[in-house]
């Protein structure tokens, strides 16, 4: 296996080049993988739907599950910026836990295929690829952890429970699985819904007029 960052092949003629290039490789292993499952995807075929000759193929990617890895780390990293704006942000707890349910949806839907094949291959990487991957998707859910705490001793929220947080997370993650662009709901809307629905199942009942 190729170590991270490591390059082969003849360099491109100019960055820019390089850029577009490996664009288009990373659009194309994101199809091929939502798709086939990163199992079951070659990297001749990559290549092929890039338009990348093998050995600049592995100049600008290194190995498959370094692909992977970088397709992976890059909609999760996003993910935690916001997690951790809205978590260290002044709002009270009930609207950041509307907010983070606003925000997961929204971003999940706009990398749709890219929680789909985490949610199907993340157990293909190994090593530091697979530690660092999952240092990212607990920090996300210590910033929501954070918030139901912080609503819990304030007594704004009936729970703090680790459970109901690992609940919500799983349940937005799986509206990849459904989600149709054409669906008669917008992500906004969808997101709204699930907001509303999993606020009441948490917030106390005297608080709910807080919610507009």
């Amino acid at each position: 296996m190729i170590a991270p960052g490591r390059r082969r092949g003849r360099p491109p003629a100019a960055e820019s080049t390089a850029g577009d290039t490996r664009r288009r490789i990373v659009r194309a292993a994101i199809d091929l993988f939502a798709e086939k499952g990163f199992h079951g995807t070659g990297v001749a075929e990559i290549g092929e739907r890039a338009d990348v000759q093998r050995g600049a193929l592995y100049y600008h990617i290194g190995s498959k599950e370094e692909l992977l890895w970088q397709i992976l780390r890059d909609y999760i990293a996003l993910m935690l910026v916001e997690a951790e704006q809205i978590a260290e942000g002044a709002d009270d707890p009930v609207t950041k836990l509307r907010t983070l349910i606003h925000s997961h949806v929204r971003l999940i839907i706009r990398h749709q295929r890219e929680v789909t094949i985490q949610l199907r291959d993340v157990g293909a990487l190994t090593g530091m690829r697979e530690t660092e991957l999952q240092d990212l998707r607990d920090r996300i859910q210590y910033c929501w952890q954070r918030v139901l705490d912080a609503g819990h001793a304030e007594g704004l929220l009936r729970t703090n429970d680790h459970v109901v947080t690992n609940g919500m997370l799983g349940m937005l993650n799986m509206v990849t699985f459904w989600y149709r662009p054409h669906g008669g709901h917008s992500p906004g809307e969808i997101a709204e819904i699930l907001a509303s629905t999993l606020l009441d199942g948490v917030v106390r009942a005297t608080d709910r007029g807080m919610e507009g």
